[in-house]
Protein backbone atom coordinates (compact mmCIF):
# COMPACT_ATOMS: atom_id res chain seq x y z
CA UNK A 1 0.00 0.00 0.00
CA UNK A 2 1.46 3.42 -1.16
CA UNK A 3 2.05 6.01 1.64
CA UNK A 4 2.00 9.93 0.73
CA UNK A 5 4.13 12.62 2.34
CA UNK A 6 3.91 16.64 1.94
CA UNK A 7 7.49 18.26 1.26
CA UNK A 8 7.66 21.99 0.59
CA UNK A 9 10.98 22.81 -0.28
CA UNK A 10 10.82 26.60 -1.40
CA UNK A 11 9.72 26.87 -5.78
CA UNK A 12 7.69 23.46 -6.36
CA UNK A 13 8.80 22.76 -9.71
CA UNK A 14 12.58 21.67 -8.71
CA UNK A 15 11.10 19.86 -5.22
CA UNK A 16 8.42 17.89 -7.65
CA UNK A 17 10.67 17.19 -10.51
CA UNK A 18 13.52 15.82 -7.97
CA UNK A 19 11.18 13.73 -6.19
CA UNK A 20 9.29 12.26 -9.38
CA UNK A 21 12.99 10.68 -10.40
CA UNK A 22 13.23 8.46 -7.35
CA UNK A 23 12.62 4.67 -7.72
CA UNK A 24 9.60 4.48 -5.64
CA UNK A 25 7.95 7.74 -6.12
CA UNK A 26 4.40 7.06 -7.79
CA UNK A 27 3.59 10.49 -8.02
CA UNK A 28 4.98 14.20 -7.51
CA UNK A 29 2.40 16.49 -7.44
CA UNK A 30 3.04 20.35 -7.40
CA UNK A 31 0.31 21.81 -5.33
CA UNK A 32 -0.79 24.33 -1.93
CA UNK A 33 -0.53 22.94 1.51
CA UNK A 34 -2.42 24.50 4.50
CA UNK A 35 -3.83 27.27 2.89
CA UNK A 36 -6.35 29.69 4.61
CA UNK A 37 -9.20 29.72 1.93
CA UNK A 38 -10.31 26.80 -0.27
CA UNK A 39 -8.45 26.23 -3.66
CA UNK A 40 -6.21 29.07 -3.85
CA UNK A 41 -4.81 30.38 -7.55
CA UNK A 42 -1.40 30.92 -7.96
CA UNK A 43 -1.95 34.46 -8.16
CA UNK A 44 -3.78 34.41 -4.91
CA UNK A 45 -0.86 32.50 -3.47
CA UNK A 46 1.72 34.68 -4.41
CA UNK A 47 0.03 37.60 -2.52
CA UNK A 48 0.74 35.89 0.46
CA UNK A 49 -2.57 36.17 1.66
CA UNK A 50 -3.43 32.59 1.88
CA UNK A 51 -0.83 31.49 4.23
CA UNK A 52 -0.56 28.21 1.66
CA UNK A 53 3.22 26.61 1.13
CA UNK A 54 4.06 25.44 -1.92
CA UNK A 55 4.33 21.85 -1.46
CA UNK A 56 4.64 18.63 -3.37
CA UNK A 57 2.38 15.61 -2.73
CA UNK A 58 4.89 12.59 -2.87
CA UNK A 59 3.16 9.76 -3.02
CA UNK A 60 5.50 6.65 -2.37
CA UNK A 61 5.59 2.76 -2.19
CA UNK A 62 7.28 1.92 0.93
CA UNK A 63 8.49 -1.29 0.07
CA UNK A 64 10.97 0.39 -2.37
CA UNK A 65 11.89 3.87 -0.75
CA UNK A 66 11.43 5.03 2.91
CA UNK A 67 10.35 8.37 4.96
CA UNK A 68 13.90 8.34 6.06
CA UNK A 69 15.29 8.35 2.63
CA UNK A 70 12.94 10.99 1.00
CA UNK A 71 13.26 13.32 4.10
CA UNK A 72 17.28 12.54 3.25
CA UNK A 73 17.16 14.20 -0.03
CA UNK A 74 14.90 16.90 0.92
CA UNK A 75 17.08 18.00 3.40
CA UNK A 76 20.01 17.96 0.75
CA UNK A 77 17.59 20.07 -1.78
CA UNK A 78 16.68 23.07 0.86
CA UNK A 79 18.93 25.71 2.89
CA UNK A 80 16.82 24.82 6.26
CA UNK A 81 18.07 27.45 8.11
CA UNK A 82 16.33 30.24 5.47
CA UNK A 83 12.90 31.67 6.41
CA UNK A 84 10.73 32.01 3.86
CA UNK A 85 13.32 32.00 1.24
CA UNK A 86 15.17 29.37 -0.74
CA UNK A 87 16.99 30.06 -4.10
CA UNK A 88 15.89 33.67 -5.40
CA UNK A 89 12.34 32.99 -4.30
CA UNK A 90 11.40 34.82 -1.10
CA UNK A 91 7.59 35.37 0.70
CA UNK A 92 5.94 32.88 3.00
CA UNK A 93 4.88 30.48 0.14
CA UNK A 94 8.74 29.06 -0.41
CA UNK A 95 9.29 28.41 3.32
CA UNK A 96 9.98 25.16 4.11
CA UNK A 97 8.40 22.23 6.05
CA UNK A 98 7.27 18.51 6.40
CA UNK A 99 3.65 17.81 6.23
CA UNK A 100 2.18 14.39 7.51
CA UNK A 101 -1.25 12.51 7.10
CA UNK A 102 -0.26 9.67 8.88
CA UNK A 103 0.00 10.14 12.77
CA UNK A 104 2.78 7.47 12.69
CA UNK A 105 4.70 9.21 10.80
CA UNK A 106 5.60 12.27 13.13
CA UNK A 107 8.05 9.96 14.94
CA UNK A 108 10.25 9.58 11.93
CA UNK A 109 9.96 13.46 11.14
CA UNK A 110 10.24 14.52 14.75
CA UNK A 111 14.12 11.90 14.86
CA UNK A 112 15.26 13.33 11.30
CA UNK A 113 14.46 16.74 12.35
CA UNK A 114 16.52 16.46 15.65
CA UNK A 115 19.39 14.75 13.77
CA UNK A 116 19.70 17.50 11.50
CA UNK A 117 19.66 20.08 14.11
CA UNK A 118 22.28 18.78 15.68
CA UNK A 119 24.23 20.35 13.01
CA UNK A 120 23.77 23.81 13.48
CA UNK A 121 23.58 26.68 16.45
CA UNK A 122 21.14 28.41 14.57
CA UNK A 123 17.29 27.24 15.07
CA UNK A 124 16.11 25.12 12.03
CA UNK A 125 13.54 26.75 9.92
CA UNK A 126 11.13 24.06 8.61
CA UNK A 127 8.15 23.38 9.92
CA UNK A 128 6.53 19.98 10.61
CA UNK A 129 2.95 19.17 11.32
CA UNK A 130 -0.19 17.38 10.54
CA UNK A 131 -1.06 18.57 6.67
CA UNK A 132 -4.39 20.96 7.30
CA UNK A 133 -4.90 20.93 3.48
CA UNK A 134 -3.70 20.28 0.20
CA UNK A 135 -4.85 21.60 -3.48
CA UNK A 136 -3.14 20.66 -6.55
CA UNK A 137 -1.42 23.55 -8.50
CA UNK A 138 -2.54 24.79 -11.69
CA UNK A 139 -1.70 21.80 -15.22
CA UNK A 140 1.13 24.22 -16.42
CA UNK A 141 2.56 24.14 -13.19
CA UNK A 142 2.89 19.92 -13.02
CA UNK A 143 5.99 18.49 -14.43
CA UNK A 144 7.25 21.64 -15.22
CA UNK A 145 10.83 20.99 -15.64
CA UNK A 146 9.87 18.50 -17.77
CA UNK A 147 8.18 20.59 -20.21
CA UNK A 148 10.06 23.33 -20.10
CA UNK A 149 13.98 21.55 -19.48
CA UNK A 150 15.25 25.31 -18.82
CA UNK A 151 13.36 26.37 -16.70
CA UNK A 152 14.28 27.59 -13.28
CA UNK A 153 14.92 25.70 -10.57
CA UNK A 154 16.86 26.46 -7.31
CA UNK A 155 17.36 22.61 -7.00
CA UNK A 156 20.98 21.62 -7.55
CA UNK A 157 21.27 19.75 -10.52
CA UNK A 158 23.45 17.26 -8.98
CA UNK A 159 20.96 16.21 -6.68
CA UNK A 160 18.78 15.14 -9.61
CA UNK A 161 21.58 12.69 -10.78
CA UNK A 162 21.82 11.19 -7.22
CA UNK A 163 17.79 11.06 -6.92
CA UNK A 164 17.78 8.80 -10.23
CA UNK A 165 20.13 6.85 -8.82
CA UNK A 166 18.82 5.74 -5.40
CA UNK A 167 18.35 2.21 -4.88
CA UNK A 168 15.09 0.57 -4.27
CA UNK A 169 14.77 -1.16 -0.96
CA UNK A 170 13.09 -3.99 -2.60
CA UNK A 171 11.79 -5.08 0.57
CA UNK A 172 8.33 -6.42 -0.29
CA UNK A 173 9.26 -9.93 1.16
CA UNK A 174 9.24 -8.42 4.01
CA UNK A 175 5.10 -7.84 4.27
CA UNK A 176 4.99 -9.42 8.05
CA UNK A 177 7.77 -7.89 9.43
CA UNK A 178 6.36 -3.83 8.61
CA UNK A 179 3.12 -5.34 10.39
CA UNK A 180 5.17 -6.21 13.28
CA UNK A 181 7.20 -3.21 13.80
CA UNK A 182 6.18 0.33 14.86
CA UNK A 183 6.83 2.97 11.81
CA UNK A 184 9.78 4.14 13.83
CA UNK A 185 11.44 0.72 14.13
CA UNK A 186 10.69 0.00 10.73
CA UNK A 187 12.45 3.30 9.52
CA UNK A 188 15.51 2.82 11.77
CA UNK A 189 16.25 -0.98 11.21
CA UNK A 190 14.85 -1.21 7.25
CA UNK A 191 15.60 2.72 6.41
CA UNK A 192 18.75 3.86 8.56
CA UNK A 193 16.53 6.64 10.45
CA UNK A 194 17.94 8.17 14.10
CA UNK A 195 15.51 7.89 16.89
CA UNK A 196 15.23 11.33 19.12
CA UNK A 197 17.88 10.95 21.70
CA UNK A 198 17.10 10.71 25.41
CA UNK A 199 13.20 9.79 24.67
CA UNK A 200 13.85 6.12 23.47
CA UNK A 201 13.29 3.34 25.51
CA UNK A 202 16.25 1.86 26.49
CA UNK A 203 19.14 4.71 27.45
CA UNK A 204 18.26 4.75 31.01
CA UNK A 205 17.64 0.65 31.13
CA UNK A 206 20.47 -0.35 33.01
CA UNK A 207 18.55 -3.40 34.89
CA UNK A 208 20.56 -6.93 33.83
CA UNK A 209 19.71 -8.61 30.83
CA UNK A 210 20.19 -9.05 26.66
CA UNK A 211 19.53 -6.89 23.55
CA UNK A 212 18.39 -8.61 20.80
CA UNK A 213 17.98 -7.47 17.37
CA UNK A 214 14.21 -6.39 17.43
CA UNK A 215 13.45 -8.11 13.67
CA UNK A 216 15.28 -11.90 13.89
CA UNK A 217 16.26 -11.93 17.91
CA UNK A 218 19.86 -12.94 17.03
CA UNK A 219 21.42 -11.84 20.56
CA UNK A 220 23.65 -8.34 19.71
CA UNK A 221 24.79 -6.85 23.33
CA UNK A 222 24.88 -7.33 26.69
CA UNK A 223 23.95 -5.27 29.74
CA UNK A 224 27.40 -5.65 31.74
CA UNK A 225 28.79 -4.01 28.66
CA UNK A 226 26.21 -0.95 28.92
CA UNK A 227 26.99 2.69 30.20
CA UNK A 228 25.91 5.58 30.55
CA UNK A 229 27.54 7.65 27.74
CA UNK A 230 25.45 10.77 28.08
CA UNK A 231 24.67 10.65 24.36
CA UNK A 232 21.29 10.60 24.71
CA UNK A 233 21.12 6.37 22.96
CA UNK A 234 21.89 3.21 24.51
CA UNK A 235 26.14 2.74 24.38
CA UNK A 236 27.71 -0.75 24.63
CA UNK A 237 31.74 -1.15 24.80
CA UNK A 238 31.47 -3.92 22.52
CA UNK A 239 29.01 -6.72 21.16
CA UNK A 240 28.23 -9.94 22.27
CA UNK A 241 30.93 -11.27 19.17
CA UNK A 242 32.08 -8.90 16.72
CA UNK A 243 30.68 -11.49 14.10
CA UNK A 244 27.65 -10.45 15.17
CA UNK A 245 27.34 -7.06 13.46
CA UNK A 246 28.51 -5.37 10.29
CA UNK A 247 30.60 -1.82 9.87
CA UNK A 248 29.67 0.26 6.65
CA UNK A 249 30.90 3.75 5.92
CA UNK A 250 28.06 6.37 6.28
CA UNK A 251 28.47 10.14 4.71
CA UNK A 252 24.91 10.82 5.35
CA UNK A 253 24.04 14.53 7.27
CA UNK A 254 27.57 15.78 5.74
CA UNK A 255 29.14 13.59 8.21
CA UNK A 256 31.69 10.58 8.20
CA UNK A 257 30.45 7.88 10.39
CA UNK A 258 30.58 4.16 10.81
CA UNK A 259 27.42 2.39 10.34
CA UNK A 260 26.56 -0.38 12.57
CA UNK A 261 23.99 -3.14 11.23
CA UNK A 262 23.05 -6.71 12.26
CA UNK A 263 25.03 -9.27 10.03
CA UNK A 264 22.18 -11.61 10.47
CA UNK A 265 19.21 -9.35 9.49
CA UNK A 266 21.12 -6.59 7.70
CA UNK A 267 18.84 -4.40 10.34
CA UNK A 268 20.38 -0.32 10.71
CA UNK A 269 21.49 -0.60 14.50
CA UNK A 270 23.17 2.90 14.90
CA UNK A 271 27.06 3.70 14.64
CA UNK A 272 30.11 2.97 16.42
CA UNK A 273 32.67 5.62 17.71
CA UNK A 274 35.85 5.79 18.95
CA UNK A 275 35.20 7.83 22.05
CA UNK A 276 34.21 5.24 24.67
CA UNK A 277 36.16 3.57 27.58
CA UNK A 278 39.73 3.43 27.44
CA UNK A 279 39.59 0.45 29.98
CA UNK A 280 37.00 -1.64 27.79
CA UNK A 281 38.77 -1.19 24.20
CA UNK A 282 37.79 2.37 23.23
CA UNK A 283 34.65 2.17 21.46
CA UNK A 284 30.86 3.34 21.43
CA UNK A 285 28.43 1.00 19.95
CA UNK A 286 25.92 4.07 19.58
CA UNK A 287 22.44 2.23 19.04
CA UNK A 288 18.70 2.84 18.79
CA UNK A 289 16.51 1.39 20.76
CA UNK A 290 13.83 0.99 18.10
CA UNK A 291 16.36 -1.53 16.72
CA UNK A 292 16.73 -3.84 20.09
CA UNK A 293 14.54 -6.09 21.98
CA UNK A 294 15.37 -6.00 25.71
CA UNK A 295 14.94 -8.98 27.42
CA UNK A 296 15.59 -9.25 31.61
CA UNK A 297 17.96 -11.58 32.86
CA UNK A 298 14.85 -13.33 34.96
CA UNK A 299 13.63 -13.87 31.65
CA UNK A 300 16.14 -14.95 29.39
CA UNK A 301 16.20 -18.85 30.03
CA UNK A 302 12.25 -19.05 28.97
CA UNK A 303 13.24 -16.64 26.32
CA UNK A 304 16.01 -19.43 25.04
CA UNK A 305 18.91 -16.94 26.11
CA UNK A 306 20.27 -19.14 28.83
CA UNK A 307 23.32 -19.56 27.49
CA UNK A 308 24.15 -15.95 26.99
CA UNK A 309 23.47 -15.87 31.30
CA UNK A 310 27.39 -16.25 32.29
CA UNK A 311 27.99 -13.04 30.33
CA UNK A 312 25.63 -11.34 32.34
CA UNK A 313 26.61 -12.22 35.41
CA UNK A 314 30.47 -11.89 35.75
Amino acid sequence: MNKTIYLAGGCFWGTAHLFSLVPGVDAAVAGYANSNVPYPTYREVCTGATGAAETVEVVYDPDQVGLADLISLYFKSIDPLSLNRQGNDIGTQYRTGIYWTDPEDRAVVDSMLQTLQRRYTKPLAVEAGPLKNFYPAEDYHQDYLVKNPQGYCHVNPALFKEAREMKPRHSGGKAALRARLTPLQWEVTQHGATEPPFANEYDHEFRPGIYVDITDGTPLFVSSRKYNSGCGWPAFTKPISPELITEHRDTSFGRIRTEVRSASSGAHLGHVFPDGPASEGGMRYCINSAALRFIPLDQMESAGYAKYIPLIEK
